[in-house]
């Protein structure tokens, strides 16, 4: 499910409504020894499948911020904010990350537009979000994250 909105009047009228899930996307090894290599992050349970598999999960597990990175190409399918000038990550609000995403997991999006506050030149949004992992009982992460937008 996609919601469209066409400037910041409408976007507030968003304020406090459930925004759907998002499809699910698989978290693999390659995805996970990207990121790796992107920060530096090279721990074993992650980027050693041989090891990690007498680890404490059993198999290799996806970095908790890459678990965070994917917020954002997941909450796109969610929200599409036309007629605004710039778009920006703003911050959070609170991060945790309940249970580890074993490596080919699928996890999911589940958002909620919690708050749609006036800033000088926009407005800033609040967005409740839960990443899902396909057939776990806990979430791979729960967070509000923080956007703005400018007219």
């Amino acid at each position: 499910m996609s919601v469209t909105v066409n400037g910041i009047d409408e976007l507030k009228k968003l304020a406090g409504s459930d925004l759907g899930t998002s499809e699910w996307i698989e978290v693999t090894q390659e995805r996970i020894d990207t990121f790796a290599d992107a920060t530096g992050d090279h721990q074993w349970i992650h980027v050693d499948p041989e090891r990690a598999k007498e680890g404490p999960f059993g198999a290799p597990i996806a970095h908790g911020y890459l678990t965070l990175s994917l917020f954002i190409p997941l909450f796109t399918e969610l929200l599409d904010v036309q007629g605004v000038t710039t778009k920006v990550n703003y911050g959070l609000n609170k991060v945790r990350f309940p249970s580890p995403v074993k490596v080919g997991s699928r996890i999911r999006l589940a958002a909620r537009l919690a708050s749609v506050e006036e800033v000088p030149g926009g407005v800033q949004i609040a967005v409740d979000g839960t990443i899902e992992i396909d057939g776990g009982g806990k979430p791979a992460a729960v967070l509000q994250s923080l956007s703005r937008f400018y007219a």
